[in-house]
């Protein structure tokens, strides 16, 4: 029981619960970074999304922010939303019981306390939830949410042209698109391969008459927003 929800992390159990996956509004893309936030790569991010006139949501590392919360701070001046990537960038089913839930919650804290602003999304690390960190989620007022596509970013073979024909076969309206705005758990440098792709992308989904912007715009409530009793 512990490890069934685990399975959420293959793509056909993910098409069986839309909501999980982050399926939004049809005329919406939600754009995701996770890792981060790096003085090394999330500022360029950052000023490539000002460029383009896009917002996202940045789920961040506890561990990461506590080192750079300026950082924080900005990504909520500029718009953004920041979402819950846990403290540390381990899989949960490896972790002793109860240290996931204390250390989600410590970066919920964390991301309050620096931003001013409370967190209302959690994406576990490598997309492995456990039937603790749906408890530990529901407890703390987060929602889980996953992607519908992925970059595979996180490679030191990635390029940009990669990461754009990863994506390209689920870039359609409702989607939920996983990137990394940081090389804190990957290969080094490989972050270049999701800016490099931007452009391109916002470009594409502009011309299918898709918006893009954070899961806030997307069409799916947190489970803040949701009325009380509603199930999903």
């Amino acid at each position: 029981m512990h490890a069934l929800p685990a399975a959420t992390w293959l793509p056909a159990v993910r098409r069986l619960l839309p909501a999980l996956a982050g399926e939004g509004g049809a005329g919406h893309v939600a754009l995701t970074f996770d890792d981060g936030p790096d003085p090394r790569s999330t500022p360029l991010f950052l000023d490539e999304l000002r460029r383009l006139g896009c917002r996202a949501t940045f789920f961040v590392l506890g561990e990461m922010l506590e080192r750079h919360p300026e950082l924080g701070r900005r990504i909520v001046a500029e718009g953004h939303e920041v979402g819950v990537h846990g403290w540390r960038h381990v899989n949960a089913l490896l972790t002793p019981p109860g240290r996931v839930t204390a250390e989600i919650g410590r970066a919920a804290a964390l991301v309050h306390a620096v931003t001013g602003v409370r967190p209302g999304w959690y994406r576990p690390p490598y997309g492995v939830l456990s039937a603790e960190t749906l408890a530990a989620a529901r407890l703390l007022g987060l929602r889980p949410v996953l992607w519908t596509a992925w970059g595979r970013d996180w490679t030191a073979a990635a390029t940009p042209a990669s990461v754009l024909a990863a994506l390209t076969p689920g870039l359609r309206g409702g989607a939920t698109l996983l990137l990394h705005d940081s090389d804190h758990t990957s290969a080094p440098g490989c972050w270049r391969s999701a800016l490099g792709a931007l452009p391109v992308l916002v470009e594409r989904c502009g011309a299918m008459g898709l918006r893009v912007g954070p899961l806030a715009e997307h069409g799916v409530a947190t489970a803040r927003q949701r009325p009380s009793g509603h199930g999903g």
